[in-house]
């Protein structure tokens, strides 16, 4: 492993919260443009419950599976790359290539882009959000931890 490329694996939690949020925000910024013109109280409520489904069912359990999976790796330090599994960047290379997708065919109307793009935002951001979280506790505990050795 080039040391260039390497960090300490609890490094990886942060690097996975800044990947998320930066998504997350982007994706939300798309939702919101297109709420301009296409703004109903339904879709904001259908805002609301795109991101309960999305946060309580994929990104929440998401966050705690890649958080127990990098504290697991044996060596201390990593690839930065490795804060996803493979399965993760496979199925982010489907969601990136799906949106963009429906939004450049027109296929989907800019009400359902507004709606459903911030929902998903919104949680992504939240999962980039709760990962630093994480980061700055398990940070803590591993330097309690070196101080009281």
């Amino acid at each position: 492993m080039k040391k260039a490329l390497s960090v300490q694996k609890q490094t990886l939690i942060l690097i996975a919260g800044i990947v998320w949020a930066i998504a997350g925000f982007n994706i939300v910024r798309i939702g919101l443009v297109a709420y301009q013109g296409n703004f109903t109280w339904w879709r904001a409520l259908l805002s609301v419950a795109v991101y309960a489904v999305f946060q309580i069912f994929i990104f929440g359990k998401m966050v705690g599976k890649h958080t127990n999976r990098i504290l697991q790796y044996e060596e201390e330090r990593q690839n930065f790359f490795r804060f996803f599994d493979t399965k993760s960047y496979l199925i982010m290379v489907f969601m990136m290539t799906l949106g963009i997708g429906l939004r450049v065919s027109g296929v989907v109307p800019n009400g359902f882009i507004a709606y459903f793009y911030t929902g998903l935002g919104a949680s992504l951001l939240t999962a980039g959000v709760l990962f630093i979280v994480r980061y700055v506790r398990v940070r803590a505990e591993h330097q309690s931890v070196s101080t009281a050795a």
